[in-house]
């Protein structure tokens, strides 16, 4: 008899002053919450900085059965719940980012503040995630962590074996599931809900996800949002251009979530 599929529960840590306004980070697919090790000095001077893990990423247990965006923002929302946090700002990469799109389309009396980095309402053709997730079923992250460093990041950036060892070590379940989730994932036509003042950071030289047919369609379909494009970042721009992602999030933050209306 197959067993009944569980809510997905992240994997979380916090940091920062225990009575400060809280701000979740939602990593990218591949990497693990030290993907947000950059900012972390920066927010957690000011916030209660929440980070999780995907199932399945940085030894987060994998997920039991399929999974959607929206119910992995919906593990956000019980996350949340369980901590006693009503009101919080989200940030998220890529993935992470679509994340966040559903908590504030969902539930957007919990969402406070939103920032979108590198990420999009919808991520391409569909087939092709389901693909890449069927191929790592098959053989494991080893295809994809070997061309990873020409997707995250441009040549230039030095660093890059250090995030492509989170997806090495990326639980082949968790990372198919995951790709599953992107394939069905849409929310171009619902953005308009969104009602948490917004940020869109996006890539300069980003592949996945570049600023024309991605960033820019979050920045004009979410009400009065600000579209920052980063000089020389590719995807994972927060890792590869740290100090101009960390400005750009805290002057949001600064403006938008000091935590007045806990």
């Amino acid at each position: 008899m197959t067993a009944p599929h569980r809510p997905w529960k992240p994997r979380h840590r916090l940091d920062g002053p225990e009575d400060a306004p809280v701000v979740v980070l939602g990593p990218s697919l591949g990497t693990s919450m030290d993907l947000w090790l950059p900012q972390l000095p920066a927010l957690a001077r000011s916030w209660r900085v929440l980070r999780y893990d995907l199932p399945g990423h940085g030894g987060a247990p994998a997920p039991d059965g399929p999974l959607t965006v929206e119910e992995l923002a919906g593990g956000i929302t019980d996350l949340l719940d369980g901590l006693g946090v009503e009101r919080a700002a989200y940030a998220g990469v890529s993935l992470g980012g679509a994340v966040g799109t559903a908590l504030a389309l969902a539930a957007p009396h919990r969402v406070a503040s939103l920032v979108l980095v590198c990420t999009s309402p919808r991520f391409g053709d569909p087939a092709a995630w389901r693909d890449r997730a069927a191929l790592v079923r098959r053989e494991g992250v080893g295809p994809v962590a070997g061309s990873a460093a020409g997707r995250w990041f441009t040549p230039a950036f030095e660093d890059a074996e250090a995030y492509v060892a989170m997806l090495r070590a990326t639980d082949p379940e968790g990372y198919a599931a995951c790709c599953d989730a992107l394939a069905g994932f849409d929310a171009t036509a619902r953005l308009g809900g969104i009602s948490a003042p917004t940020l869109v950071i996006a890539g300069e030289r980003d592949v996945p996800t570049p600023p024309r047919g991605h960033a820019d369609r979050l920045a004009a379909g979410i009400p009065d949002a600000r579209l920052a494009v980063v000089e020389g970042a590719g995807h994972l721009a927060n890792a590869e251009r740290p100090d101009a992602v960390t400005r750009e999030i805290t002057a949001h933050l600064d403006r938008t979530w000091r935590g007045h209306d806990r």
